[in-house]
């Protein structure tokens, strides 16, 4: 079998998955072998350690448990998730990397899934010239972006409902010619069968159902997992009446936002306005 270098550097979870595969082979096991002793697939164990995918809490504890590391990884795993990504964005996004729908309602910003590399470097720029991020940390949260976008082009990517709010599209993060570069992107986006893209025009008002992002995550079993967040953490919700309640609103939002055909007509308008600014 070949085995594959791994860089520390690729994600913020990567140096992880390298100090795991140091001690799994000091213990001479190999991933199956591992995954058999903790209760978790080889290709699981094999995501984790390039780096790919996030791992869960419990499965960190048990990998540190199994193979004697004196709580080494989860150690790591609380570096992370209180020095790059805020506190219970990690476990949401070790959800998303199993779902086989993801719907989504995002405002202020273009949610990341949708990101450009170009849109995602000048948002985390922001905190880096504020003084509450370190470059490293901005570069890690970018890293870390473009790992999760790589299901959206996967062999059996999910499906993906995105709506987003007016002030998403005409918010200049970057400047004119990344905007423009941002919603040409959604515009391709938007011809892939798997991607629905709608937009929420400020006219909805008060009428608008959500204050806060809120995701919806379909997994494999069928059942719907939740997610929000604040500006100092995320929240997993799994609560089956509030879930049904995000949905039913969530259903509503879709129905009072512009159709995909008018949503698509107004991000290139707005595209082509940041294209006559950008020269």
């Amino acid at each position: 079998m070949n085995r594959k270098d791994l860089d520390p550097a690729s994600s913020p979870h990567a140096a992880l998955g390298v100090q795991l595969r140091r001690s799994r082979e000091a213990q001479g096991l190999t991933q199956i072998g591992l995954g058999g002793v903790i209760r978790y697939s080889g290709a699981y164990i094999s995501s984790v350690e390039r780096g790919a995918r996030p791992p869960s809490r419990r499965f960190v504890e048990a990998a540190d448990e199994a193979l004697v590391t004196g709580g080494t990884l989860t150690l790591m795993l609380d570096q992370l998730e209180h020095s790059v990504l805020i506190e219970g964005f990690p476990e949401y996004a070790s959800r998303e990397a199993e779902a086989v729908a993801i719907r989504f309602f995002q405002l202020g910003v273009i949610s990341g899934l949708l990101q450009t590399l170009e849109y995602a470097t000048a948002y985390e720029s922001a905190p880096v010239r504020r003084g509450t991020a370190t470059q490293q940390q901005a570069d890690e949260r970018v890293r870390f972006l473009r790992a999760r976008q790589e299901r959206l082009d996967a062999a059996s990517p999910p499906f993906v409902q995105a709506v987003i709010d007016e002030w998403s599209i005409r918010r200049p993060i970057g400047g004119p010619a990344v905007m423009a570069a941002q919603l040409g992107h959604l515009e391709q986006l938007s011809d892939r069968p798997n991607v629905i893209i709608q937009v929420a025009p400020l006219s909805l008002g008060e009428a608008r159902p959500f204050t806060h992002p809120v995701t919806l995550l379909t997994m494999r079993n069928r059942t719907v997992i939740g997610y929000t967040e604040t500006h100092q953490r995320g929240y997993l919700e799994r609560d089956v009446d509030t879930i049904a309640s995000w949905a039913r609103d969530y259903d509503r939002l879709q129905v009072e936002a512009l159709s995909q055909a008018a949503s698509f007509e107004l991000i290139r308008a707005v595209r082509k306005e940041f294209e006559s600014h950008a020269h």
